[in-house]
């Protein structure tokens, strides 16, 4: 009986978990590390909280116990990273995290003796690395992107860097965030344990986060190391050179995370070669353009692009129709290597024009820009809109407390273009979204 109920635990955080815009497929991988992050109690418990952000006082009706205790409890989930909390107006607000970038990634964001981070590894492995189902639904179901890529500012010439815009730079995030975190690489902690060390031997403590996640994670457990802007910028430097690829979080605004990614370890460019041409991440508004008059075919570019988006190939003039075969042959020896991008699967990180060496590839912006979310809210709507499960960020049982949230929601939703506004009028069934919506339209 013990058994089952045990296992009624972890199905609920299952549920809950999946509760999300972004959620983690049902298996038994999944029950496996569940079990080693939370205890059953845990599971128990962390199952009946809601989405959005609450406060103790909450929680505390939810689990039926005192303020008092329900904080304490809150606050050691903090303490193994399976919550974060923050302060909105000197108020104490808590959230779980989805799974990634979140809960599954936190645990392996330092070393740490209370769980065994190598049979947690391992399952991680499977799961992400051998299991599909879950790289699919994280980065393929929803048009709208978890994350986004970064591109390398110093390759820029210096009519692009007029051009690009602030939330495109890293060193805007840095430069505005209000507390910087720094931690361990999940993606090379994970895959060291799992006896899958990193290729190019990049840095593990290139990890960063922003704003109150940065903050949590460091006051609760040191899963983070809250530095400056200084050495942030250091951490950017150390990736630039290492070849590393920097992804966000797909906002414009206050964005929680910029991981510092190598092709070997990282799940989102794992998945860009193994579902190629699909595209895990949001592109830059940068495309590498190739000079052949200076291109001397070397292959540097091509051995450093993470995804494999640029190859080497001999040229293929067309042969003189009236030509000998000596004259055949001597032109065959002339012809030479040039480099070529795929324009269909590249990122746009700037990764190839670093490591140029006759500065042949220059990035150009591209013709078409890519639309990044205003922020979380707003991505979050877009997420739940298009994979149909906007209901749930609605209807939580304790999401939105206030009307403030629900018209946070909302105010995304009447700035959606008309096909995306009937989606979600559709999803959400609601009298009031529907009178919204056509006051929205009678404005216009």
């Amino acid at each position: 009986m013990g058994h089952i109920a045990s296992r009624d635990a972890y199905k609920n955080l299952e549920d809950r978990i999946n509760w999300f815009t972004q959620g983690a497929p049902v298996s038994d991988t999944l029950y496996k590390i569940l079990q080693v992050l939370y205890t059953e109690k845990e599971a128990k418990l962390v199952s009946l909280l809601p989405v959005r952000p609450f406060t103790a006082k909450k929680a505390a009706r939810i689990w039926n116990t005192s303020e008092a205790r329900a904080e304490k409890f809150l606050t050691h989930l903090c303490e193994k990273a399976l919550l974060v909390d923050s302060y909105h107006n000197g108020v104490r607000k808590f959230v779980m995290p989805p799974p990634m970038a979140g809960f599954i990634e936190f645990a392996l964001m330092r070393t740490r003796g209370d769980i065994d981070q190598k049979y947690l590894s391992e399952l991680y492995y499977q799961y992400m690395n051998v299991e599909e189902d879950f790289v699919k639904d994280l980065f393929f179901v929803t048009e709208t992107r978890l994350g986004r890529v970064f591109v390398q500012e110093p390759v820029l010439t210096n009519e692009n860097t007029l051009h690009i815009l602030d939330y495109e730079r890293a060193s805007h995030i840095v430069k505005e965030a209000e507390y910087i975190g720094l931690g361990t690489c999940y993606c090379r902690h994970k895959m060291l344990h799992a006896g899958h060390p990193c290729e190019i031997n990049a840095p593990l403590d290139v990890c960063l986060t922003f704003g109150n996640v940065a903050r949590s994670l460091a006051e609760h457990g040191g899963y983070a190391r809250l530095i400056d802007k200084a050495e942030a910028m250091d951490a950017l430097e150390r990736s630039y050179e290492h070849n590393l690829v920097q992804i966000g979080e797909n906002v414009r605004e206050n964005p929680a995370f910029i991981c510092n990614c190598c092709g070997c370890c990282c799940e989102a460019l794992q998945a860009a070669r193994r579902f190629s041409p699909m595209q895990p991440v949001a592109t830059t508004n940068y495309i590498p353009h190739v000079h052949e008059e200076t291109c001397v075919g070397c292959g540097k570019c091509e051995k450093a692009c993470p995804i494999q988006a640029i190859s080497v190939k001999e040229e293929q003039p067309e042969a003189e129709p009236q030509a000998t075969p000596k004259e055949k042959e001597a032109a065959a020896k002339k012809r030479r290597k040039l480099a070529a991008v795929n324009t269909e699967i590249c990122l746009g990180c700037g990764v190839c024009a670093r490591n140029c060496p006759t500065k042949a590839i220059e990035l150009q912006r591209r013709p078409v820009q890519v639309i990044t979310p205003v922020n979380s809210t707003h991505r979050f709507v877009l997420q739940a809109i298009e994979k149909g499960t906007l209901q749930n960020l609605i209807f939580d049982n304790q999401a939105f407390a206030n009307h403030r949230a629900m018209a946070a929601v909302f105010s995304v939703i009447l700035d959606l273009p008309p096909v995306k506004q009937a989606l979600a009028s559709e999803q959400f069934k609601s009298i009031y979204l529907d009178k919204l919506l056509s006051m929205q339209k009678k404005k216009k």
